[in-house]
């Protein structure tokens, strides 16, 4: 059965006070038409500039995830893109009048009652879902962090904390169904450590916190000093700050394991920035913004080279015939390994090449069995960079392109007589000191047959 993709029903608005800032903003829900995606406008400034929920525009994630995009930013967005995610929504304009998303009562359970107020409509456009193919592994640079994507039909997530804390320790919590987030996750808090909350308010920060919006756990002795600290910050009496079960402040946990259900949320706000849609599995242990975020980023250069599989119409007029691709690249017979170019976008080119059994090489790989070396699949990947990096070059035939490292090669499947490989090559990296990093996928149909990364060095004859 084919999904249709989502909006909200009417428009709806919120008020709130920014957990670090302290600022009162006004958050407004928009309906948006099919293929908006999920926007930011804001309000405040002159010409209303944009800020797109996608990984690629995170800018910030100390203690919260802030994007940013046409010069502004927004904050601390992370909860309500965890509940956008879990209704199932693909395009809506959020309109704010400040730069931080308000914090509410420090979880995701306003939103989800601004979700339901409105209700959701369908609109008459094909849903767009990301599946995980294979699994994919990221650790963090300092190794604390480790996340796994794993096949599976619908989209779960399996979370482990641990802090060295005896009121924390370790937990683990597991959405192992969407529909379980407002009942399960949505009302769980943002907490933080009491031995924190000096540094971040000596820092400026959680001036719109309270202890009503956030859990504080009594990590250290509750000192007359630090409580005429609290209570004046957040203007409390001094009677009301005060320690129960290990908490600062009167709310007692709803779950035992609060705080994993919290980082729970956390991530799926985070990796939502990929795709509105994913399915997978995700098993995840220490997770935190920053790290969540960095592996959202690659999430979203996998999805953008493996989502998109290259179509090919024949009929269609080629971008670059085979007499263009001469003008542009030095190879010859029996090194030319690209007959046409058929598609170019600003940030990736698609080549294709006929392997028919009079290629040279199937005499000796192998005459009972020919198949098409990887080697020269990857060599082609290559000669399709090329043609991508002198795409616009009115003078082609005066540059080369040296390739200096291939890296992450890997063989998928056989490309063997009568096969059309598509070339699908995107740029990872801008062009610096004639130095470019490309991601390489040959397909044949849908499959994948060979990928790699590849660096490259253009250079004036």
């Amino acid at each position: 059965m084919i999904m249709k993709q989502r909006t909200i029903n009417n428009i709806v608005s919120i008020e709130g006070y920014g957990l670090h800032t302290g600022k009162k903003s006004k958050v407004t829900l928009c309906p948006a038409d099919a293929n908006e995606g999920i926007y930011f406008v804001r309000t405040d400034k002159e010409t209303s500039p944009c800020v797109r929920a996608v990984a690629d525009n995170v800018t910030d994630t100390a203690r919260g995830t802030t994007s940013s995009e046409n010069q502004v930013s927004v904050s601390t967005i992370e909860h309500l893109m965890a509940t956008l995610f879990a209704y199932g929504i693909d395009n809506i304009r959020i309109e704010i009048n400040n730069e931080e998303i308000p914090i509410l009562d420090g979880s995701a359970k306003y939103w989800t009652e601004l979700i339901e107020q409105v209700g959701i409509k369908e609109i008459d456009a094909e849903k767009k879902f990301w599946e995980i193919k294979q699994p994919i592994h990221y650790v963090s640079e300092d190794g604390t962090t480790e996340y796994w994507a794993l096949p599976s039909s619908t989209f779960s997530v399996t979370s482990t904390i641990d802090f060295n804390s005896e009121l924390i320790g370790t937990q683990m919590a597991e959405l192992k169904n969407i529909e379980s987030f407002k009942q399960e996750f949505a009302k769980c808090r943002t907490f933080v450590f009491l031995s924190e909350v000096s540094m971040l308010i000596d820092n400026n920060l959680i001036k719109g916190g309270d202890l009503d919006n956030a859990i504080v756990f009594a990590d250290k002795p509750l000192t007359e000093e630090t409580t005429n600290k609290i209570a004046n910050f957040f203007n409390k009496n001094k009677d009301e700050v005060k320690v129960e079960h290990g908490v600062i402040n009167t709310i007692k946990l709803q779950y035992h394991n609060e705080p994993a259900r919290h980082k729970l949320l956390d991530f799926m706000g985070d990796i939502s920035l990929v795709c509105p849609n994913i399915k997978g599995h995700f098993v995840v242990m220490r997770p935190g913004h920053r790290n969540n975020t960095n592996f959202a980023k690659q999430l979203r250069k996998d999805m953008d080279i493996t989502n998109y599989v290259p179509v090919y119409d024949p009929n269609k007029e080629p971008i670059f015939d085979i007499m263009e691709i001469r003008k542009r690249l030095p190879h010859r017979f029996p090194m030319l390994m690209i007959d046409k170019i058929i598609e170019v976008g600003e940030e990736y080119i698609i080549g294709l090449k006929n392997v028919t059994a009079n290629e040279d090489f199937f005499n000796g790989h192998f005459p009972q069995e020919p198949v098409m070396p990887g080697v020269l699949v990857v060599e082609a990947l290559g000669q399709a960079g090329g043609m991508f990096v002198l795409k616009d070059a009115k003078d082609g035939e005066q540059w080369n392109t040296y390739f200096m490292k291939f890296e992450e090669v890997k063989f998928r499947n056989k490309v063997v007589p009568g096969d059309t490989l598509l070339l699908k090559v995107q740029q990872l990296e801008p062009i610096r000191r004639g130095i470019i990093k490309m991601k390489g996928t040959a397909f044949v149909g849908s499959k994948i047959c060979v990928e790699a990364t590849m660096m490259a060095m253009v250079t004036k004859q």
